[in-house]
């Protein structure tokens, strides 16, 4: 009598490993998407051809400005609550100024002069690229 010795092939299980890799994919892309910048109002920023890319960082102050709202970092604020904001800034602080296209230059300058009187001329216009 011969015994005959059959030998199985021992390949781990790929299924459960295969399914980890999705979800953890699926994860980082949906957290991906949904991590935006904090902007409180909807503007319609004008276009530019030329500029450089958003180089955020976290001493940096974002200031949106429409008709008839302002935000500082994301929170609704009043014109005159921005001085007592803009006190606490370091004089080498970036601005991002994120002005809506329809906004009355008045109001604009305003902004622009409280900048100057607590000496932020670190200013940085944003635009949209043109598509």
């Amino acid at each position: 009598m011969s015994r005959r010795h059959r030998r199985e092939s021992l390949a781990p299980d790929l299924t459960p490993l295969i399914d980890v890799v999705f979800l953890l994919l699926i994860f980082f892309l949906v957290t991906s998407v949904f991590k935006k910048d904090e902007l409180a109002l909807l503007l319609k920023l004008p276009q530019a051809a030329h500029g450089k890319g958003d180089e955020k960082k976290l001493k940096d102050i974002t200031i949106e400005l429409s008709d008839t709202s302002l935000a500082i970092n994301g929170q609704k604020t009043e014109m005159e609550e921005l001085p007592s904001f803009l006190k606490t800034a370091e004089a080498k602080t970036l601005v991002n100024l994120r002005v809506d296209g329809g906004v009355r230059y008045d109001r604009l300058v305003k902004v622009l002069d409280t900048l100057r009187e607590f000496k932020l001329d670190n200013i940085s216009l944003i635009t949209e690229k043109k598509k």
